[in-house]
């Protein structure tokens, strides 16, 4: 399963980066603002850093301007991932993109039928909104499974991506629904390297290691 960060902050690339642990990004037009900087060069700054696909996220409706946006979008670097919503209008807009060539991420998916017309279209990504879809009770993982063996029953090339993931429980549950890729806030890829027995364990071993290299000493 491939990591994404799904975050705007050139500081938590280069961590995730730094530990071997970036594979693409994912970003949409709030994490954006958040930075308080221009969108143009702040995606081109992100596309050059991450080197694997960035997913940018169209803001208007209708196909028309969906592709419009996404066209220019392609223009900014070679990794960018044009991302639409599973509208009618943004699997038009889907089609269209497709055919140019320009990779595409079909965004706001909270079904497995969602995620088939997402294919159907010709989308590379299919995002799978996870914690929303815990918020109002649903099993998320159950509809990323459902979606993965939709993809394998039909050879579809679609890629299951599993978004909104809120803690390292939604991380292994989409590693075990076999997603293709989970995209994560930072914090939770820290979380995901964290457990108090290791902690434990690693104190322990350099404590006696220490020990062990006084009395050495000593005999000496």
């Amino acid at each position: 399963m491939k990591i994404f960060l799904d975050t705007a902050s050139l500081d938590e690339l280069r961590r995730a980066k730094d530990w071997g642990m970036l594979d693409g990004v994912t970003t949409n037009p709030s994490l954006v603002a958040k930075e308080g900087v221009a969108f143009r060069p702040h995606i081109e700054a992100i596309c050059a850093l991450a080197l694997g696909p960035v997913s940018v996220e169209t803001t208007t409706r209708d196909a028309d301007g969906m592709f419009q946006e996404g066209k220019e979008f392609a223009t900014w670097a070679p990794n960018v991932v044009v991302k639409v919503p599973v509208t009618p209008e943004g699997l038009k807009a889907c089609q269209r993109l497709v055919e140019d060539e320009i990779p595409v991420n079909v965004t706001l998916c909270f079904s497995a039928n969602q995620c088939l017309l997402a294919a159907k279209a010709g989308a590379n990504y299919a995002s799978i909104f996870m914690g929303r879809l815990d918020d109002i009770g649903h099993l998320a993982a159950e509809v990323v499974e459902q979606s993965v063996q939709i993809m394998d029953n039909y050879g579809l090339d679609t890629e299951v991506l599993a978004a909104s993931l809120r803690h390292p429980q939604h991380v292994l549950q989409s590693a075990l629904a076999g997603a293709d890729i989970a995209t994560m806030p930072f914090k939770v890829l820290e979380q995901c390297f964290t457990h108090p027995l290791t902690e434990q364990g690693l104190e322990k071993f350099l404590a006696d290691w220490a020990a062990s290299r006084a009395a050495m000493q000593v005999k000496v």
